[in-house]
């Protein structure tokens, strides 16, 4: 198979590394507006595979005449391409993923074009990160073996393995992303009905081995496309999980106004955004550096089978590789949207049309190919 990458950035150096290391891939070109940074990556590769193309991606003749070459493409830039994105590939007749962005309803827009892609007999997923992504294929994989789900727990983190304060935390995404799904309302399913709830609110202890006590809270945008695929659940709640305090400290911040992205005052006769300020302020404070990450991730998806609750759970803990320097969350992150990628262009995936993970994406043979990639998910079940 073909495979086109959108972006030399990191997710998109990292997807770049796992497709050329594949031997179902013969092909790979990776495109950036920059083409010297594309054609640095792929000599850090050292593939006679992959190929770099200077491709503007808001041009839709350049982004089209791309495409055509390949069979699938993986989509790793920012947001706001994902739809241009999406609508070209489908135009051109190959298959796309993208790494979502369900803030703004961008998901949704991409969504929309199902039937679009059905006729073009394309297959198109978005969202395939690691939340939303992978806890939405696990989820998938767990609703699949219930005759009757009624609950999804969601639990997922990226943080360092050893925190400095004042925040106990360093950013492995854009700051701003994450000051978004702290600020913004959380949407969840209790009682069987949708609702939101406060972002940093409603703070539980977990624990995973070696690392002690932690706490998770609410944040906007995790549980995704989810609450559509699965209405009727009783239950459905995505926390975000941090060292003890996190969620006290930043409260404060968000209840002064301080993350509000539509929030200004007047400062000697200037107007000025508070956020701004705090982000220029805390960035070097949360730059993660040389430092090692971890992310960690629980899935719990309960209900009936043969008449008796049941509850299966998946759960990973992947680190920094120190051999290649990539973080933990580069790694979970761009092996998800590879494996995925791989798994249209192999036949392993046959639906046509636009589909979230949780609704197409095979869970023992994504979870087979991670741990291929050193990234363990290990799934159990209880009975009650």
């Amino acid at each position: 198979m073909k495979v086109a990458v959108l972006g030399s950035g990191l997710m998109g150096k990292e997807a770049a590394r796992d497709l050329v290391q594949s031997s179902g891939v013969k092909e790979v070109g990776l495109a950036d507006i920059d083409l010297s940074r594309a054609e640095e990556v792929c000599q850090q590769l050292g593939s006679s595979k992959i190929q770099a193309y200077k491709v503007d991606a808001g041009d839709a003749n350049d982004l089209a005449q791309f495409l055509s070459k390949f069979d699938v493409v993986i989509n790793a830039l920012f947001y706001s391409f994902n739809e241009i994105v999406a609508e070209t590939a489908i135009k051109v007749g190959i298959s796309s993923v993208d790494l979502g962005g369900h803030i703004g309803h961008v998901t949704d827009q991409v969504l929309s074009m199902h039937d679009q892609a059905k006729a073009a007999g394309v297959t198109v997923i978005p969202d395939l990160g690691v939340a939303p992504g992978m806890i939405n294929i696990l989820s998938g994989y767990g609703v699949s073996k219930l005759d009757q789900p009624h609950s999804i727990k969601l639990y997922v983190g990226g943080i360092p393995v050893k925190p400095d304060p004042p925040l106990e935390y360093n950013h492995v995404f854009s700051m701003e992303g994450l000051l978004d799904h702290y600020t913004d309302p959380s949407t969840i399913i209790r009682n069987g009905k949708e609702q939101q709830v406060p972002s940093l609110s409603e703070v539980e202890r977990l624990y995973f081995e070696k690392f002690g006590p932690l706490e998770s809270f609410h944040t906007s945008g995790g549980t995704s496309t989810l609450p559509k695929s699965y209405p009727y659940l009783d239950t459905l709640e995505y926390k975000t999980i941090r060292y003890p305090g996190h969620a006290d400290k930043m409260r404060l911040l968000v209840d002064l106004n301080l993350t509000r992205n539509d929030y200004e005052i007047e400062l000697d006769g200037r107007k000025v955004k508070p956020r701004e300020v705090l982000l220029k302020t805390i960035d070097p404070i949360v730059a993660l550096k040389d430092k090692d990450d971890a992310v960690l991730l629980r899935v719990l998806v309960a209900g009936k089978k043969n008449g008796v609750q049941k509850t299966y759970e998946y759960e990973m803990v992947t680190y920094k590789d120190r051999a290649s320097n990539v973080t933990a969350m580069a790694r979970a992150t761009a092996n998800t949207i590879s494996v995925v990628a791989q798994m249209i262009g192999s036949g392993a995936i046959t639906k046509r049309g636009v589909h979230p993970p949780e609704n197409i994406v095979p869970g023992e043979l994504y979870i087979e190919e991670m741990m291929k990639r050193g990234v363990n998910i290990s799934e159990g079940s209880s009975s009650d």
